[in-house]
C-alpha cells in the first residue's frame, strides 16, 4: 500500500489522472498511483453506446484526449499506407516465402521459400505468417503483403501511447507516438516485409507488460512479457533477447513485492518465454530432416546452429559461416564502421538518430529527478526500463562486427520515442526549477543542432530546412528557459515551436521515404544520399574493404508504367572488396518483378555461370532478376508436371521467377547461394526423377564469389552449375539463360 509519505514524482500524471497542466506548474507533489480506470456507470445511469465510449475515452480525461489519440492512429495509418504499392513485392526473398506459405500449410509452418519445401528462409517464420494469411485471403499483391506491416506500425504507436499514458500522461503518450511514427526508419520498415516490423511491435509490448508488472507486482503481466519475447524470438531469433538484461534487473530491483517472489516471477516469465518460442524450435528439431525443408542459413540443417551461429554470436563477432562478408572488428567491419558513434555516423544517423541526443539527455534528467525516490518508484522504473532497452540495444548495434544493416535500427525507435515523451513531460512539470527548464531547453537545442548536421549531409535536399530547424529550435529553447514566467499562450507557443523544430527533419525524411518505393534486401530511409556506406571516408570518401568512390550506391529505379521514383536495393559497402562501383540507374520490370535492378558487371569479379550477374546487385544477392514475359511463359509451360518449375542459385534470383510465375522455384544454396543444399548428388537425383524442369543461370554468391567462411560450401552450388552447363541443353530467352534439365546433351 502506498502511503502519503511514500509519494514521489510520477512524471506528468497528476493525482487525479488528468494530463499535465500547461499553465504555471503546481507545487503539489505528483502521486505514484496510475490513472484510475474508466468509471463504471452509476446505478440507474444509462450505459453509453460503444462508439461514444471509444470516442470519449476516460470520463476524467479532457475531451480532447481520446480524439487526439485516435487521430494519431489514423494519421499514422494513412501516412504508412500512402503510395504503398510503389514497393511492389518489396524484399522478394520474403515475398516468395509468403507466396509459398499461401499455397502450402507446410511451407507456412516452416517458412519455406517455395511451396515444394526445398529450403527455408534464414529466419524463423513468425513474421511471415500474417502476410501469408493475408495473401491466402486477398491474393498475391503488394497490398496484401505490406498492409499487415502497416497495421503493426499503427499497433506499435498505440501500445507506446498506452504505456506512457498509464505511467505519465496523455501528452507523454501523444509525443512519443508522434515521434515514433515520424522516425524515418520506422516509416521504412512498417511499410516493408522484413521481420523487423513484428520485432519492434513485440519489443514494445514486452516493455509495456514489464511496466504493468512493476505497478503492483502482478505475475500475469511478467508472464505476458515472457510470451511476447518468446514470440519475438520466432520473428528474428536472438535480437529479441537484447533487452532482457536491463528489464530483468529493473524488475528484480524495483518491483513492489518481496525479493523471493520477484525471482520466482522472473523464473515463470522465463518459462513462458521458452514455451512461447521453443515449441516451434522443438518441432523443427525433432521433425525428420528428410521430410522437412532444409534450414536456410545453416551449414548443418539445424535451426539451433542457425540461431547461435549465423544469426547469433556470428552477428556479434563477425564469424558468420555462410555469410557474404563478415566484420573485422576494431572499427573495420565490412558492414560499416563500428564504435561508440556508429548510430550517429553517415551510414546510420539519418535513419534513427534525429532525437537520440535528446533522448540521452532526458534519460539522465529522469534518473536525476528521481534519484531520491524510494526503490519502487514507478517513474524511475519506467525510465530505467525504456532507457535501459535503448542503451543496451544501441551499444550492441554500435559494436557488432557481423552483418549489420541500417534498417536494424528500427528496434531503437520505440525506446527513443518513449524516453523523449517521458522526459519532456517530466521536465515540463518541473519547469519552475532552473535546472529542469535549462535541461529541457538543452535537449531542444541539441536536437536542433544535430538536425542541422544531419540535414547538411544532404545539402541539395530542401537546403532551407536546416536553417529553419536550427533557428526555430534555438528560439523555442529560449522560450522554454523562461516558460515558467511566461503567460500560458507564450509558453504553449514555445512548446509548439520546439516540438516542430525537433521533428521537422525526420518528418521531411519520412515523407521522402513514403513517397518512394523500396525493393531489395538492403533498403534505407530518406532521400537519395541520406545514408552513405562510406566508413571513415564519409560521404564521397573511399570505402575500406569495399568499392572506391564511396557515396550512396543504392541507385534509383523508375517504376514501369507510372514513373514513380523507386530506391533500389544496391549495397553501398559490398562484401569482400571489389575494384569498381555499381551503376546507379536501374529500371524496374513488369508488375511481377517490381523493383528489380539491372546492374552492370562486376569489374574484376568474373561471371556467374553463363548468365553473368543475373541482375540485382552482387549476383542477384541484393535483389532479384528481371523476368521477361518470354521467360515467364517458358517456365509456365508444363510446369504442373514438375515439382519445381526451375532451380536457381540464390534465393533472390529464384524468388523473382517464382513470384512472376506463381510456380515453385528451388533456391540452390539459400539466400547467399552458400548453403550446402541440395548437394550435387541430391540435385542429380531430382533431375533423374524428373522433378526440376529448368536451371536458371547466374545469381547468388555461389558461382565463384564466396564470402565469409563459406569456401567449403560455395563449391556445392558451383558444382551444380558446372554439372548442368556441361550436360544439358542451353536455352536463351532474351538476356536470360536457362538449361532444360529434360534434354541432356550427352
Amino acid at each position: 500500500m502506498t502511503t502519503q509519505s511514500d509519494t514521489s514524482h510520477q512524471g506528468g500524471a497528476s493525482p487525479s489522472g488528468a494530463e499535465p497542466s500547461w499553465g504555471p506548474p503546481s507545487s503539489t507533489a505528483l502521486q505514484e498511483p496510475v490513472a484510475p480506470p474508466i468509471a463504471a456507470p452509476r446505478s440507474g445511469e444509462p450505459k453509453q453506446p460503444f462508439f461514444h465510449r471509444v470516442w470519449r475515452g476516460r470520463p476524467e480525461d479532457p475531451r480532447w484526449v481520446r480524439p487526439a489519440f485516435l487521430a494519431l492512429l489514423v494519421a499514422t495509418g494513412l501516412l504508412y499506407l500512402y503510395n504503398l504499392s510503389a514497393s511492389g513485392y518489396a524484399n522478394s526473398f520474403y515475398s516468395a516465402a509468403v507466396q509459398a506459405g499461401s499455397q502450402s500449410w507446410k511451407a507456412l509452418f516452416f517458412g519455406s521459400l517455395d511451396s515444394a519445401n526445398a529450403i527455408t528462409v534464414d529466419k524463423p517464420p513468425a513474421s511471415l505468417w500474417p502476410m501469408a494469411l493475408s495473401v491466402r485471403i486477398f491474393g498475391l499483391n503488394s497490398w496484401a503483403i505490406l498492409v499487415p506491416e502497416v497495421l503493426m506500425g499503427v499497433a506499435t504507436v498505440g501500445v507506446l501511447y498506452g504505456a506512457l499514458r498509464r505511467r505519465f500522461s496523455p501528452a507523454a503518450g501523444l509525443i512519443a507516438g508522434a515521434v515514433l511514427a515520424l522516425t524515418p526508419v520506422a516509416a521504412l520498415m512498417f511499410r516493408f516485409n522484413n521481420p523487423d516490423a513484428m520485432l519492434a511491435l513485440l519489443m514494445t509490448v514486452t516493455i509495456y507488460c514489464v511496466v504493468r508488472a512493476l505497478e503492483d507486482g502482478r505475475t500475469k503481466w511478467l508472464v505476458w512479457a515472457g510470451v511476447a519475447v518468446g514470440f519475438a524470438f520466432l520473428a528474428k531469433t536472438l535480437q529479441a533477447f537484447l533487452i532482457l538484461p536491463p528489464l530483468a534487473v529493473v524488475y528484480a530491483v524495483c518491483a513492489p513485492v518481496q525479493l523471493r517472489k520477484r525471482f520466482a516471477q522472473l523464473g515463470l516469465s522465463a518459462v513462458a518465454m521458452v514455451v512461447a518460442g521453443g515449441w516451434w524450435v522443438a518441432i523443427v528439431e525433432l521433425w525428420p530432416a528428410s521430410s522437412r525443408p532444409y534450414i536456410g542459413g545453416s551449414q548443418n540443417n539445424s535451426f539451433l546452429e542457425l540461431t547461435f551461429g549465423y544469426n547469433g554470436l556470428g552477428r556479434i563477432n563477425g564469424d558468420e559461416t555462410g555469410s557474404v562478408g563478415g566484420g573485422g572488428g576494431g572499427g573495420t567491419g565490412q558492414w560499416g564502421e563500428t564504435g561508440w558513434n556508429r548510430m550517429f555516423n553517415s551510414e546510420i544517423g539519418s535513419q534513427i538518430a534525429w532525437l537520440l541526443p535528446a533522448a540521452l539527455i532526458l534519460f539522465v534528467a529522469g534518473i536525476v529527478l528521481t534519484r531520491k525516490a524510494r526503490r519502487t518508484d514507478l517513474t524511475r522504473s519506467s525510465f530505467l526500463a525504456w532507457g535501459g532497452a535503448l542503451l543496451m540495444t544501441a551499444i550492441i548495434f554500435s559494436y557488432m562486427a557481423g552483418i549489420f544493416h541500417q534498417y536494424y535500427t528500427v528496434a531503437l525507435a520505440p525506446y527513443i520515442a518513449a524516453v523523449v515523451g517521458m522526459g519532456a513531460t517530466v521536465l515540463w512539470e518541473e519547469r519552475s526549477k532552473v535546472w529542469a527548464s535549462l535541461t529541457l531547453a538543452g535537449a531542444v537545442t541539441a536536437t536542433a543542432a544535430w538536425g542541422y548536421v544531419l540535414l547538411n549531409r544532404t545539402p541539395t535536399y530542401l537546403p532551407w530546412l536546416k536553417w529553419l530547424v536550427l533557428i526555430g529550435g534555438l528560439v523555442g529553447a529560449l522560450g522554454l528557459i523562461f516558460a515558467a514566467r511566461l503567460g500560458r499562450q507564450l509558453a504553449l507557443a514555445a512548446v509548439g515551436l520546439s516540438f516542430v523544430a525537433s521533428v521537422a527533419g525526420p518528418t521531411a525524411y519520412t515523407l521522402s521515404t513514403v513517397n518512394t518505393g523500396h525493393t531489395g534486401s538492403i533498403v534505407t530511409a530518406g532521400p537519395a544520399g541520406a545514408s552513405m556506406m562510406g566508413g571513415r571516408g564519409g560521404p564521397g570518401g573511399g570505402m575500406r574493404g569495399g568499392f572506391p568512390g564511396g557515396g550512396n550506391t543504392r541507385g534509383q529505379n523508375q517504376q514501369g508504367g507510372n514513373g514513380t521514383t523507386q530506391q533500389g536495393g544496391g549495397m553501398g559497402r559490398p562484401p569482400n572488396g571489389g575494384t569498381g562501383g555499381f551503376p546507379g540507374q536501374n529500371q524496374q520490370g513488369n508488375g511481377n518483378t517490381q523493383g528489380q535492378n539491372q546492374q552492370g558487371g562486376m569489374p574484376g569479379g568474373g561471371a556467374m555461370g553463363e548468365g553473368g550477374m543475373g541482375g540485382g546487385g552482387v549476383g542477384g544477392l541484393l535483389n532479384g532478376a528481371t523476368v521477361s514475359s518470354a521467360a515467364k511463359k517458358l517456365l509456365e509451360t508444363n510446369a504442373g508436371d514438375y515439382t519445381w518449375a526451375a532451380a536457381a542459385v540464390g534465393s533472390q534470383n529464384s524468388a523473382s521467377y517464382q513470384l512472376a510465375t506463381g510456380k515453385p522455384v528451388m533456391a540452390i544454396g539459400g539466400f547467399n547461394g552458400t548453403d550446402p543444399s541440395p548437394t550435387l548428388a541430391q540435385f542429380k537425383k531430382y533431375v533423374t526423377d524428373g522433378k526440376i524442369h529448368y536451371f536458371i543461370s547466374g545469381g547468388g554468391m555461389g558461382g565463384g564469389m564466396g564470402g565469409g567462411n563459406s569456401s567449403s560450401t560455395t563449391s556445392t552450388s558451383s558444382q551444380i552449375s558446372s554439372w548442368v552447363t556441361a550436360n544439358f541443353k542451353k536455352v536463351t530467352v532474351g538476356s536470360a539463360t536457362f538449361y532444360d534439365l529434360t534434354q541432356p546433351t550427352k
